[in-house]
């Protein structure tokens, strides 16, 4: 495992942030290049076993922390505009272009990552061969009243960086040394959602939603039947709504939200690997 960093340019929101980036390489050639977008509060560090079964099957990985996450600039549950995470990715996708040249290229998004990485493939999607989505959060896990929508508005406005919002730790696994770790990391944010963030993350779920049908190219979408942090209504409905004619969906009985973190992982991240094996060009 190898770390660089990427600089958010003039003009982004979050301009001249550095962001921390990992990259994991295989054996040999890599057969192709996949761009992780890892979830909220959380950072690229803690898909090293996801790495590990990727490079394994011959796979690249690179992974930016967000604005705001991890070891890169920013701070934790606010942001400026959701772009930030957006342009974050663009940055990654300029350096995986840099060192990798025309390998083909994946691109894999989990919970916030997979609503960047749905917005990612909306205006970007032409740079990659496949895609798949874990737990993305498309749809919230109790949709808002009227009220709350407003007084978000209101709060993001005047006091963007209040905190809102509080995630349940316990949903992220079944497994309690997941929940363990989890606490413990450093890394992790453990404070509330601020004001702002939690505006932009409604008003990003909403261009999700309206421009789904743009969306054409091979898409996987995995989720846990028992999520309790993101529905997974969310990737029914993207699901039907995507423009891809080669589209799968696997909704995983008892699974919580980090389904590549639940006991059931390996059987997971076979279906993952197996719909990447089967996209690349020479793939099965």
């Amino acid at each position: 495992m190898t770390a660089n960093a990427v600089i958010l340019p003039p003009g982004s929101a979050g301009a001249g942030a550095k962001l921390h980036v990992t990259h994991w390489l295989p054996e040999g050639r890599p057969k192709a290049v996949i761009l992780l977008a890892h979830g909220y509060a959380e950072h690229a560090g803690r898909y090293q076993h996801v790495a590990k079964r990727l490079t394994d099957a011959g796979y690249a990985i690179y992974a930016v922390d967000h604005w705001g996450h991890g070891a890169s600039d920013g701070e934790g549950g606010y942001v400026p505009r959701f772009s930030a995470f957006l342009d974050g990715m663009s940055e990654l996708l300029t350096l995986v272009e840099v060192n990798h040249g025309d390998t083909p290229r994946l691109l894999l998004g989990h919970s916030m990552g997979g609503l960047i990485a749905t917005l990612f493939l909306i205006g970007n999607q032409r740079a990659f061969v496949a895609a798949a989505l874990s737990g993305p959060a498309i749809l919230p896990a109790e949709p808002p009243s009227r009220f709350t929508v407003w007084i978000s508005r209101f709060l993001s406005r005047f006091f963007p960086r209040l905190g809102v919002l509080s995630l349940d730790a316990n949903g992220v696994s079944r497994d309690p040394a997941v929940v363990a770790a989890y606490q413990a990391d450093p890394l992790v944010y453990g404070g509330k959602i601020g004001a702002r963030l939690g505006k932009e993350f409604m008003d990003a779920m909403a261009v999700a939603q309206a421009d789904a049908c743009r969306i054409t190219l091979p898409i996987l979408i995995q989720h846990g039947e028992a999520d309790r942090l993101t529905a997974p209504a969310g990737s029914r409905y993207l699901f039907d709504h995507v423009g891809s004619k080669d589209k799968r969906l696997e909704i995983y009985p008892g699974l919580f939200h980090e389904i590549y973190n639940e006991p059931e992982r390996d059987a997971v991240l076979d279906d993952l690997i197996g719909w990447f094996d089967a996209h690349i060009p020479g793939g099965n």
